[in-house]
């Protein structure tokens, strides 16, 4: 083991490469704060998480002024004593997203580090239960596009191997949606999995009537139907609708899952490593789930989750949003419709540190620590 002694924070603000509007916002940017951890023996370790627009630069100021110098002089291998007590520092902020979004880009360099050292890549070192995962898309499936994009790009996706498409959903009225829904439906046939979004949109008794609608095109799930924090609705949602209801990335702490795997109010878990907290706390979601018989299909990061998706054994759909593709040389290993793993030591993905420096935000560069 050696202990950490350097900590290197930025952040990149990255530019969607398409327009993505949903039921509530229109997601224009996506800050990304990087956190590169380096050891005594000059091994290192980089992670990230995410935000949609906002709250980048109070997540790189939680970690540079709090979390980065509680690192130094840690043994890097003690990545759960460091979660906890990091999490027990930002306990006024927790839980939430701030907090989590920062222990994230932590505990992922942690475990990017841990796997370089082992010199084994992450899917293994975190279970190794499948090769190979299938691959749904959501590009093409965002609110303001017009119904015959929708079914162009569905088609699309088929003809390539994905074995779905997500449709968002909450227009003005249901028979729009409805009408959406058909079209995509009546041309890709059944064999094709439909998932619908709704990103918290809609109230109780709109979303009953949604999952009607929905259960007569074989929609493979309702997504964020509510507002997450209303875990009583949900129940009451799933006792009522013919779909399952999937839920997960607006939820930021382990015990907000178990509420909704015990009232049974979600048949569909979407943990999101950065939101949940990191890799830590992602596995421990992943494997709660599977005690409940819960399905794991991760919310975006496409290019972190193909690994932990394929080291449980409940997982089912990575969601295909390319994310990284300006600040990284690597690129997901699509093979007819399924997303293979890294096999590089660490979390697989492969920095482009020109670009990153190109396209670090003034003001967010900061080394806590050593500087060799």
């Amino acid at each position: 083991m050696a202990r950490i002694e350097r900590v290197e924070i930025r952040m990149v603000d990255l530019v969607p490469k398409v327009k993505r509007t949903d039921a509530i916002q229109s997601f224009v940017s996506q800050e990304t704060p990087i956190v590169t951890i380096t050891d005594s023996d000059g091994a290192t370790g980089t992670g990230y998480s995410y935000t949609i627009g906002t709250g980048g630069p109070a997540v790189v100021s939680l970690l540079r002024e709090t979390l980065a110098p509680r690192l130094i002089g840690r043994e890097a291998e003690e990545i759960e004593g460091i979660w906890r007590d990091l999490l027990f520092v930002t306990h006024a902020t927790a839980v939430g997203a701030l907090t989590s979004l920062a222990l994230a880009a932590v505990d992922t360099a942690l475990w990017d580090l841990r796997c370089r050292r082992a010199r084994v890549p992450l899917w293994r070192m975190a279970g190794g239960a499948k090769d190979s995962v299938q691959v749904y898309s959501t590009e093409g499936g965002w609110l303001h596009i017009e119904t015959g994009a929708l079914v162009d790009d569905a088609l699309a996706v088929a003809a390539q191997g994905f074995a779905g498409a997500k449709v968002k959903i909450g227009r003005p009225h249901l028979a729009e949606d409805d009408a959406r829904l058909g079209a995509v439906r009546a041309a890709v046939g059944d064999a094709f999995h439909i998932f619908t979004d709704a990103n918290q949109g809609f109230s109780l008794h709109q979303a009953m009537m949604r999952a009607d609608m929905l259960a007569r095109h074989g929609i493979g799930w309702f997504e964020e139907p509510m507002p997450a924090d209303d875990v009583g609705a949900h129940a009451q949602l799933a006792r009522h609708s013919r779909v399952p209801i999937a839920v997960g990335e607006s939820m930021y702490s382990i015990s907000q899952f178990k509420d909704y795997f015990v009232q049974g109010a979600a048949s569909i878990c979407q943990v999101d490593a950065a939101r949940i907290g990191g890799i830590t706390p992602w596995l421990k979601v992943a494997h709660m789930a599977e005690a409940h018989n819960i399905s794991v299909c991760p919310h975006f990061l496409m290019e972190l989750h193909v690994s932990l998706i394929c080291a449980v054994p409940n997982s089912w759909m990575l969601e295909y949003i390319p994310q990284l593709d300006a600040i990284t040389t690597s690129r997901l290993d699509l093979r007819q419709g399924r997303a293979h793993p890294p096999e590089s030591p660490g979390i697989g993905i492969d920095w482009d540190w020109g670009a990153i420096a190109a396209q670090t935000v003034e003001g967010s560069h900061a080394i806590i620590g050593g500087t060799t």
